[in-house]
């Protein structure tokens, strides 16, 4: 299949990663649904980008954590757009919290949307991939979920691992049907949600020291892990499965033995 023929679904497309991530699958051709669960303001102010732009694109509200939420996207995309080809996993929530400072509450939403709505989504284009022979899937794990020792990450790195797992394991079930699942590893990105909470001078010194610890010695930006997503959702990838790609601009505080 070509880029012209992809149909590309993006969780929390609307901002950070999972904008640039839309712009990005856009400009190869292919047709984008947005989805956003909160911000309709940002997803209705890309989808006019992409569609001044001559591409084809819809937004569509939905909680990924609901798997009749992702019923529903699913028939949305497919009416407007067709069958979904390309399936990016995106969505994602972050609660900094220690043993100390366990939330039950934050931490479930965290779970629900990080892990169950990769499994959600995940289940909703299966059929249709299956019966086509033909996708590829693409999810976005961190490198927290690797060992990075970023303090107050412990919850969000357990939810991040556990999409690591699920990633190759659905690459097994998936693999005969010509279906490929891929996970990223985003390191430290500049988006909305890394400044969240950061004064100016704050974020300044984070930014600063986490530079210090790749071996580019800069953090992220959104657009580093939609070339990465391009990568493994083109049509010319069918061979690579079941991979995690870090892409951290090489860095060095993982904890090891």
């Amino acid at each position: 299949m070509s880029w012209a023929e992809q149909v590309a679904l993006v969780t929390g497309g609307a901002r950070g990663i999972g904008r640039a991530i839309v712009q990005r699958l856009a400009r190869e051709g292919a047709a984008v649904a947005i989805n956003y669960v909160a911000n309709a303001e940002a997803a209705e102010s890309l989808l006019s980008e992409i569609e001044n732009a001559g591409g084809r694109a819809i937004a569509v509200q939905a909680d990924v954590s609901d798997d009749a939420d992702v019923e529903m996207m699913l028939d949305r995309v497919t009416a407007a757009l067709g069958p979904p080809t390309i399936l990016v996993n995106n969505a994602g929530v972050s609660y900094p919290a220690t043993l100390d400072t366990y939330d039950r509450e934050r931490l479930s939403r965290m779970r629900h949307v990080n892990v169950d709505g990769v499994i959600f989504t995940t289940r909703a284009v299966m059929h249709g991939m299956r019966e086509r022979g033909y996708g590829r899937i693409v999810n976005i794990a961190s490198n927290a979920g690797i060992g990075t020792s970023l303090p107050g990450t412990t919850f969000y790195a357990a939810s991040k691992a556990e999409v690591i797992v699920l990633t190759r394991r659905f690459a097994m079930e998936l693999g005969a049907h010509g279906i490929t699942v891929n996970a990223i590893a985003p390191g430290f990105v500049e988006t909305e949600m890394a400044h969240r909470n950061r004064s100016a001078t704050e974020w300044e010194a984070v930014a600063k020291r986490i530079a210090a610890l790749a071996m580019t010695g800069r953090v992220g930006r959104p657009e580093d892990i939609a070339n990465a997503v391009a990568f493994l959702a083109s049509p010319d990838s069918g061979w690579i499965t079941a991979q995690l790609l870090t892409v951290d601009g090489g860095r060095m505080d993982y904890i090891a033995h």
